[in-house]
């Protein structure tokens, strides 16, 4: 992805640990759809992109720095973890720290305090043992897929609308106009403009292009303005991260099993928090190939 300006998040808007846990978790019973392991990694991958996109932490060469911007953000605990660190950290060294159950947890009670999720326990033994957030209200993730599915479209959101100007009247051009006016033969009886009559004896008006009947041309005046295209706009960076984010999870292809990849991979090219992701994924999957093999 290219440099950006900070974003504020709109009114309403997720966060990206929300959005992505949010399309993570199933709606009805509220299981995962990743492995315990990838569902937590890429929340830590998403918080590092949620402070990117608010300028709070940029990539500095090969290290995580914090900006200086003090943003609005559930995550500013975590901010101040970055900038109170001795010596700066790779991507992936802050994946590996982020990452726990305790951030799920708490990004999955922040969306069940906003109503989207429906918080459920089970109980063993009279002990909560587990917790599982069904949904609740579709309106969040069916405006995410939505989203997503314009940006791999290349479909704008909208439809652009022509922006068509009225000519302006200069001083000049009103007095050019009352000239040719006061010259011009006057429209009463035996000054009428000539006709023109047909093979067939019928009379024919003559336009002012001398063809009978034809319309201004395209750039004259009194011509129809030509409609501009409906131009397709870039999705913005937040939909875009949250591509990436799903790619690195495993999770876009089964939520998007048609979708074009190549758009998807063109869009998530490059973004180092997804790639963070995707490192630290790779390492707990050769651990876990090792520890199978012992």
């Amino acid at each position: 992805m290219d440099a950006k300006t900070p974003e504020t998040p709109k009114a309403g808007e997720l966060s990206l640990p929300q959005a992505f846990l949010l399309l993570a978790t199933n709606d009805k019973d509220g299981s995962h759809e990743v492995p315990v392991f990838a569902l937590r990694t890429t929340v830590a991958g998403a918080i590092l992109a949620e402070l990117d996109l608010l300028g709070a932490i940029e990539l500095q060469g090969k290290h995580v720095r914090a900006t200086g911007a003090v943003p609005n953000t559930d995550f500013q605990r975590e901010l101040e973890l970055i900038r109170g660190k001795s010596r700066p950290h790779t991507p992936k060294s802050w994946v590996s720290m982020l990452e726990g159950r305790a951030e799920v947890q708490r990004v999955y009670e922040r969306m069940a305090t906003l109503g989207i999720l429906e918080p459920v326990g089970e109980r063993r033994l009279g002990l909560f043992k587990s917790r599982r957030y069904p949904e609740k209200d579709h309106g969040p993730e069916a405006a995410l897929l939505e989203k997503i599915e314009a940006a791999l479209s290349g479909a704008p959101p909208e439809p652009a609308k022509a922006d068509v100007k009225a000519p302006e009247t200069t001083p000049d051009a009103e007095a050019s106009a009352a000239e040719a006016k006061a010259a011009a033969p006057d429209a009463t009886p035996g000054n009428e403009a000539p006709e023109t009559t047909s093979a067939a004896g019928e009379p024919e008006t003559t336009s002012d292009a001398g063809e009978p009947g034809a319309a201004p041309a395209a750039g004259e005046p009194g011509a129809a303005p030509e409609p501009k295209a409906p131009v397709s706009k870039a999705p913005d960076d937040r939909t875009t991260a949250l591509i990436a984010l799903l790619h690195a999870a495993g999770l876009f292809g089964k939520l998007f099993p048609e979708a074009d990849r190549t758009r998807a991979g063109e869009l998530a090219k490059d973004y180092w928090p997804a790639r963070a992701v995707e490192d630290e994924l790779r390492l707990v999957r050769l651990a876990q190939e090792e520890a199978a093999t012992l």
